[in-house]
């Protein structure tokens, strides 16, 4: 076994991020600042929207305004710092603010995937029993089920990543990543990270698949009630089907990065795949859920009519 006292410790990282090419970088620099602006615009737009205007103080907008929260942090943890090292010759990252970068990102990652099941709920409870809705999703459950998302949350990720055996970084410190991705660094440690990697494949069962399988398990019991009431097909539908575009997008590449065998080394594919659940998705939830919405479009009619009136 290699002597750890005796090894270089790693105090920084580098990450590669997609190519060292002057011309793509600049290329990538205007596509992801677009984005960003896009995301960040798109998402306050929806939150204070929903807490302005009562017409949308109701459960579907309040979990829609912490869906629209969560992406405006996911995508801050991460996108400022890749544009700024696309200015740099060697984009270095201290490690406690990679491993910071790397929890928070978890924590949100896992919040965003308890709020999509409980989403999904909602929209159960709204098509399956609308004569109930408003005593089973009633003020105080719906704060209930949003705290409970946030600590569970915590709980799967950040206490089990600050309670994990510290793996050891001797000598090699180039991340092949965009940002502190968790298995990204973790494929450089000296260490033995088999229980490591154990941990985060247990926490992915319970925060990605478990919550995958009950909104799919939830949206089939929606379809087929659906099916029943052709009065409620069109709004249901199109509620419902814009929903499984974000549950698909977001899922579909999060559980094909941290539920298959993982390789030795991290590959061009791995980062698109994380772009798609770190930037894409975040931009295109407003986009989708909301400024198709008929609802959203009145209430944002309303605030520019206020505001043509001072």
């Amino acid at each position: 076994m290699e002597d750890w006292d005796n090894a270089t410790t790693v105090t920084e990282f580098m990450l590669v991020g997609f190519s060292r090419q002057s011309y793509v970088r600049a290329a990538l620099f205007v596509l992801f600042l677009v984005m960003y602006a896009v995301t960040v615009a798109g998402n306050s737009l929806i939150v204070v929207l929903i807490a302005v205007d009562s017409h949308l103080h109701i459960p579907m907008y309040f979990f829609l305004s912490n869906l629209s929260f969560i992406d405006m942090c996911f995508v801050t943890i991460t996108v400022p710092q890749m544009l700024v090292h696309y200015f740099k010759e060697k984009p270095i990252i201290s490690r406690g603010n990679c491993f910071a970068q790397m929890s928070i990102t978890l924590f949100l990652g896992t919040a965003e995937c308890f709020l999509l099941a409980v989403m999904a709920y909602d929209r159960f409870v709204a098509i399956c029993s609308p004569l109930h809705y408003s005593l089973i999703m009633s003020q105080k459950v719906c704060l209930i089920l949003v705290v409970s998302l946030w600590v569970s949350s915590f709980l799967l990720t950040i206490v089990p990543f600050f309670s994990m055996p510290v793996a050891h970084f001797c000598g090699h410190n180039v991340v092949n990543h965009f940002s502190c991705e968790l298995q990204a660094v973790l494929k450089l440690a000296c260490s033995d990270t088999h229980n490591s990697g154990l941990s985060m494949l247990i926490t992915s069962v319970f925060t990605l698949l478990f919550p995958f399988a009950f909104i799919l398990v939830t949206y089939g019991r929606i379809g087929l009630a659906v099916l029943r009431i052709r009065s409620a097909r069109g709004k249901a539908l199109s509620t419902c089907g814009s929903h499984l575009t974000v549950v698909g997008i977001f899922y579909g590449t999060a559980l094909a990065e941290y539920l298959r065998p993982q390789a030795k080394t991290f590959t061009d594919k791995d980062k698109i795949m994380a772009v798609v659940y770190l930037v894409i998705t975040p931009m295109l939830n407003p986009l989708i859920y909301s400024l198709k919405n008929r609802d959203v479009k009145a209430a944002l009619r309303r605030l520019i009519g206020r505001k043509r009136e001072m």
